[in-house]
């Protein structure tokens, strides 16, 4: 709030959504909690798509990515054109088969995805739940720990992506005009940034769940938001996975949160120059020469 309160924006917090864990709640095709997961996005998705409705530009604060199933899907309400960037070491676009797991944090995509409505059941809590996105509106940015299933759907729906390989190889400039030019070459539509902060290097952010070596640089992460920010067009964000409990000192959470931080203001245009008023001309030196002969 102090962050963005500075970059003179008018903030304005819609609270905490309190969500209810229901005392029975049996997996469904080993999936985990999907009553209980899949009421809470319902809710999210109402809130997200009133808050956008309203005019705002939204934050998102999570919580899990199984969260951006209602971010995502309460802008599309608002915003059928809308584009994705998911920027994560993983792609979270396992289905019930394929998912190794069972956890819904690493299958919101595949909600999302229409190419993939003939390869998800009706989870248990998802009845309200309908896919709205095309694999060629999305991109993906930091992957470096995708699962076999996950590589298929990428590869046979020929969504377009990058490992931090193809950042290490392209450059973080290169990834951006790509991923840009992918989106929105075709027409100029609102942009969703759901940002993962486990796509930074976990010497970086180490309070998260998932962590994976090799990750996204400071500078890397804040170039990718910097870019989104100067399109003009981006209208909502999630930042998930920020998790204070697995944090092993007080400095690692300290550390995380404060990344965070700096990714959602950067989103919103505050640079690394810092922020500046305009200003018309350099102001001239006054002349003190009447005070000198008093």
């Amino acid at each position: 709030m102090e962050r963005l309160s500075g970059l003179d924006y008018a903030v304005h917090d819609f609270g905490d959504l309190n969500f209810h864990h229901l005392e029975t709640d049996e997996p469904y095709m080993d999936v985990k909690f999907p009553r209980t997961v899949g009421a809470a996005n319902k809710k999210l998705c109402g809130a997200t798509s009133r808050a956008i409705g309203a005019g705002h530009t939204l934050v998102m604060l999570g919580g899990d990515h199984s969260l951006a199933i209602g971010s995502v899907g309460g802008h599309a309400e608002q915003c059928p054109d809308l584009c994705l960037i998911w920027v994560d070491a993983h792609a979270d676009v396992n289905t019930p088969m394929t998912s190794p797991s069972g956890n819904l944090h690493g299958l919101p995509v595949a909600f999302m995805l229409k190419e993939l409505q003939d390869k998800m059941p009706n989870i248990p809590g998802f009845s309200w739940m309908k896919p709205f996105l095309s694999s060629r509106d999305l991109v993906y940015i930091g992957l470096r720990d995708v699962d076999p299933g996950e590589y298929q759907i990428l590869k046979n729906l020929g969504i377009q992506y990058f490992t931090m390989r193809d950042i290490d190889r392209l450059g973080i400039q290169r990834v951006m005009e790509v991923t840009l030019d992918h989106l929105l070459s075709r027409k100029q539509r609102p942009i969703h940034l759901s940002f993962d902060i486990d796509a930074f290097d976990p010497s970086l952010a180490p309070a998260t769940g998932t962590p994976v070596n090799g990750g996204l640089t400071y500078r890397e992460g804040i170039y990718i938001t910097e870019e989104i920010h100067n399109t003009g067009l981006l209208s909502a964000m999630d930042l998930v996975e920020v998790n204070p409990v697995l944090g092993a000192s007080r400095e690692a959470v300290q550390a995380t949160a404060s990344l965070a931080v700096d990714v959602i203001a950067s989103s919103l245009g505050q640079t690394r120059e810092g922020a500046h008023v305009p200003m018309e001309e350099t102001p001239s030196v006054k002349n003190d020469t009447e005070k000198l002969r008093i």
